[in-house]
């Protein structure tokens, strides 16, 4: 067997966001968060609509009509663009945690490990879709997973051993 090629770091607060892009397959950005807030009058208004007829027919007076209609039509605008909201909060400590956390990864014969803190991941050479260099760093696409960043910091300047640990990387994934 050969003895396991690996890498170690800390990911900076410029890789972390690197990773996070990297991992991010919604699709929801700032385009959707501003028809959010386009759309969530028209849905306001459509609900006020809505409740004023519904509240016509059976037979409440238009005090209680118009009551209840900008009431719904309120919380069916903010809710719905709340709901954009917290899909677009984005942020490093909920994937990272208050500190960073060294990383190690190891290319095996078997699988890629990766080490972060106290948790051990292996994930078999079938499921690495892509590697891909970067200028600054290196990334790893796994299918079914969030993707790994490896920055050339790591390497302490030296291209060569980076540019060896990569195409070990490519030649055991087959990409």
């Amino acid at each position: 067997m050969i003895a396991p090629d690996h890498i170690s770091g800390l990911l900076g607060e410029k890789d972390q966001k690197r990773l996070i892009r990297l991992s991010r397959r919604g699709a929801v950005g700032p385009t959707a968060i501003y028809y959010a807030g386009v759309t969530a009058p028209i849905i306001s208004a459509s609900m006020s609509v809505m409740m004023r007829n519904a509240t016509e027919m059976a037979g409440l007076s238009p005090y209680w009509q118009w009551f209840l209609s900008a009431l719904v039509a309120a919380f069916a605008g903010i809710s719905w663009y709340l709901i954009f909201i917290r899909w677009s909060y984005r942020s490093p400590v909920d994937v990272f945690g208050a500190s960073p956390l060294e990383t190690e990864i190891s290319v095996m014969d078997e699988y890629l490990k990766v080490r972060r803190g106290g948790i051990e991941t292996r994930i078999d050479w079938t499921s690495v879709a892509a590697v891909k260099s970067s200028r600054g760093f290196t990334s790893v696409q796994i299918q079914g997973a969030d993707a790994l960043i490896i920055p050339d910091e790591w390497f302490n300047k030296d291209k060569q051993a980076r540019r060896n640990f990569v195409e070990r990387l490519k030649q055991k994934a087959g990409v």
